[in-house]
């Protein structure tokens, strides 16, 4: 499905997703020619996998080496048209898992997410918006982690009831318990 459809299509769960998600059609309506890459400076597609271990009650995080707390695992389109691809390729890459898989392969969050103005790789990035689909993924707790030494300094399984104990971002974390409480619900529901 055509990433802008499969947006169209989300049920947005309260009324910051209903904002979001008039915001980002109408973002990627005005800015279509370079919504999915990062020339557009002010904003664009991002995709994100809150990876979750077969019993919902532990997630696999990354350290960030930029933003310096635990987060979960995305990246930029950079072109790429496939949401659900992108935030599979991101948790592969970034912690070196080799078998994950969507828990639904619907979208479980829409949020625009700001970034603060970094340095990455030598150069500085301005303030922008990311504006962030997000899936569900599971992976085996068991599974070998390998850790991305470009991007991060650690990865590891955190209890979801300690998540606020490793990250010092309160908006995501806001944003972790909401996609945690939907993968509940559809565990329940499947």
């Amino acid at each position: 499905m055509n990433y802008i459809e499969e947006i169209r299509k989300y049920n947005p769960l309260n009324e910051q997703e209903l904002n979001d998600k008039k915001v980002i059609l109408d973002y990627i309506d005005k800015f279509y020619d370079n919504i999915l890459t990062r020339e557009n400076e002010i904003a664009h597609i991002t995709s994100s996998g809150l990876i979750l271990n077969k019993s919902l009650d532990k997630a696999l995080m990354i350290y960030h080496n930029i933003y310096k707390t635990w987060a979960w695992t995305g990246g930029h389109a950079d072109g790429d048209r496939e949401m659900l691809k992108i935030a599979i390729k991101e948790a592969k890459e970034e912690t070196g898992i080799s078998k994950v898989l969507p828990l639904t392969d619907t979208i479980a969050s829409i949020d625009i997410i700001p970034v603060y103005g970094h340095v990455k790789r030598g150069k500085y990035v301005s303030s922008h918006l990311h504006l962030n689909i997000s899936y569900i993924l599971i992976a085996d707790e068991n599974e070998k982690l390998i850790l991305n030494e470009a991007e991060t300094s650690d990865v590891g399984w955190i209890k979801i009831s300690e998540l606020d104990k490793y990250s010092d971002e309160p908006y995501l974390i806001e944003i972790y318990n909401k996609i945690i409480n939907k993968a509940r619900i559809i565990n329940i529901g499947g």
